[in-house]
C-alpha cells in the first residue's frame, strides 16, 4: 500500500512538471543543446505562451464584459450605466481575469528562475494596483459625470471630492507598490514615513489647502458652478465653469478663460453677482453732473412753458399753487425771486426724470426708484438715476440703462441746464 501511494506521487510529480520542460527535453534530448541554453530557452517559449495565452483572455473577456454592458445599458432607463461604458469601466475590469491567470502560471514559467519570478510576481502585484487604481477611478468619474445630471448636485464642486478621494488612493497605492517593491510590510513601511511627513505636507501644500477652501467653499455656498463672478485681482469677470481641488475656471466674457486658485476663494475678495441674477431686477446707478452756474429760479414765463411737458404738467399746476398759496399767506414779497418759495429748474428737472423713469416700460416697478442729488463736486451737481431693470440679461439692460440716459441727457437742454464738460480745444476757440 505505501508503494502504491509513493509510486502515484511520483506520477503526480512527473506529470505536474512535465509541461514546464517539455521544450527543455526536446532541446537538449533532440537538439543536444546544453542544459543552461535550453533553461532559458525553455523559459522564453513558456513566457512567449502565456502572454499570448493572457492577450487571448483579456481580448475575449473585453469584448464579452463591452458587449454585455452596452446591451444592457441600452436596455435600461438609467444613464448611469451608460455613463459606465463612457468612462471604460468594464475595458478596466476585464483586466483582472488576465492578470489572475498571469499569477497563477507565473510561478511554472519561472520554475528555473526563482530570482527572475520573484521580480515578474512583484511586477505583476504592482500593476494589479494600478488597475485597481483604474477601475477606481473610472468610477468615481462615472459617479460624478451621474451626479452632475442631477439638479441638486448640478453646481456643486464634486470634482474637488473625485480629486481628494484619487489623489489619497494614488498615495495609498503609490506606498503599496513602493512596500512590495522593497519586500516590506505595508504597515512598518507606513510607520517609517512619519519621519518625512514633514515632507510630504510640503509637497502637497498646494493640494492641502485647495482642499481646505473646497469644502468651506461648498459648506458656506460662496461660488457655485454658472455663478457670474468678478475677481480683479485675476482679471476674471464671467461664469465659472469648474471648481476643482487646485483651481475655479471662470469663462470670462471675451470668451478667455481665466484660472484661480481655489485658496483664493477664501483668502481674497470678490464679487458674486448671483444675488442679483436671483433677484427681480439689476441695478441702474449712474448720474451726469449738470453745471452748477445753470441752476436758476424759475419765473412763472418758463413753468408756464415747462407745463407743457405731459408728464409733469400736473405737478407743476399743483406744486406752483401751493407755493403761491404760501407765499400769499406769508405776506412774501416776490419783487425779488429770492425771497419765499421757489421753483428752481434743477428740481423740477429731477422731478421729470423720476417721473419718466417710473413709466419706462424696461424698469421695475416693485423695486427702488429714486433720482437723488449727490454732493456737489468740481465737475458740476452729480445728478444719479437710481433704478432696477426689470429684464436681467446683459445687453437688454445696457438698451435699457442707455435708453434712459440718451432722453435724460437729450432733456437737459428743455430745463435751461447744461451738462459739464471739461473744455476742448473748439471751446477756446469760440
Amino acid at each position: 500500500m505505501q508503494n502504491t501511494s509513493i509510486k502515484t506521487s511520483i506520477e503526480t510529480t512527473i506529470e505536474g512538471t512535465d509541461y514546464k520542460h517539455v521544450i527543455y527535453n526536446y532541446l537538449v534530448d533532440t537538439l543536444h543543446l546544453t542544459e543552461s541554453s535550453a533553461k532559458y530557452l525553455n523559459m522564453l517559449g513558456l513566457v512567449l505562451v502565456l502572454i499570448l495565452f493572457v492577450g487571448v483572455i483579456f481580448f475575449l473577456t473585453r469584448k464579452i464584459l463591452i458587449r454585455v454592458f452596452s446591451q444592457f445599458a441600452s436596455a435600461s432607463k438609467t444613464n448611469f450605466d451608460d455613463l459606465l461604458v463612457k468612462n471604460k469601466v468594464p475595458r478596466n475590469i476585464s483586466h483582472i481575469i488576465p492578470l489572475l491567470i498571469a499569477l497563477e502560471f507565473i510561478s511554472e514559467v519561472f520554475v528555473d528562475f526563482p530570482y527572475a519570478e520573484s521580480i515578474v510576481e512583484k511586477g505583476l502585484r504592482v500593476f494589479a494596483i494600478v488597475v485597481t487604481l483604474w477601475i477606481v477611478r473610472s468610477l468615481l468619474s462615472t459617479l460624478k459625470d451621474y451626479l452632475k445630471t442631477l439638479p441638486r448636485f448640478k453646481d456643486k464642486p464634486i470634482d474637488s471630492y473625485i480629486q481628494v478621494f484619487m489623489i489619497f488612493a494614488w498615495l495609498a497605492g503609490f506606498m503599496s507598490a513602493i512596500a512590495i517593491i522593497t519586500s516590506i510590510p505595508f504597515i512598518k513601511f507606513i510607520t517609517g514615513l512619519g519621519a518625512v511627513s514633514a515632507v510630504i505636507i510640503l509637497v502637497f501644500k498646494d493640494t492641502i489647502m485647495g482642499f481646505v477652501a473646497s469644502i468651506q467653499v461648498s459648506i458656506n455656498d460662496m461660488v457655485r458652478i454658472g455663478d457670474w463672478i468678478t475677481f480683479e485681482k485675476y482679471g476674471a469677470d464671467g461664469d465659472v465653469t469648474e471648481i476643482n481641488l487646485a483651481t475655479v475656471k471662470v469663462q470670462n466674457f471675451d470668451k478667455t478663460i481665466t484660472t484661480i486658485p481655489t485658496y483664493a476663494l477664501i483668502s481674497d475678495s470678490f464679487k458674486n453677482w448671483r444675488g442679483m441674477v436671483e433677484s427681480d431686477g439689476r441695478r441702474i446707478k449712474r448720474a451726469i453732473n449738470i453745471k452748477m452756474d445753470s441752476v436758476v429760479y424759475l419765473s412763472s414765463e418758463q413753468i408756464n412753458k415747462l407745463k407743457g411737458i405731459e408728464i409733469i404738467s400736473e405737478y407743476l399746476e399743483k406744486r406752483q399753487m401751493d407755493i403761491d398759496q404760501y407765499n400769499k399767506d406769508k405776506n412774501i414779497d416776490k419783487t425779488m425771486a429770492l425771497n419765499g418759495r421757489n421753483l428752481t429748474n434743477l428740481g423740477v428737472f429731477r422731478k421729470y426724470v423720476e417721473t419718466y423713469i417710473e413709466r419706462h416700460s424696461g424698469v421695475n416697478k416693485n423695486m427702488m426708484i429714486m433720482t437723488r442729488q449727490l454732493a456737489p463736486t468740481a465737475e458740476g451737481i452729480p445728478l444719479e438715476i437710481y433704478a432696477f431693470s426689470s429684464d436681467k440679461r446683459w445687453e437688454n439692460y445696457e438698451y435699457i440703462m442707455a435708453d434712459i440716459f440718451d432722453h435724460t441727457i437729450a432733456a437737459v437742454p428743455f430745463f435751461e441746464l447744461e451738462i459739464f464738460e471739461y473744455p476742448t480745444k473748439l471751446n477756446f476757440k469760440k
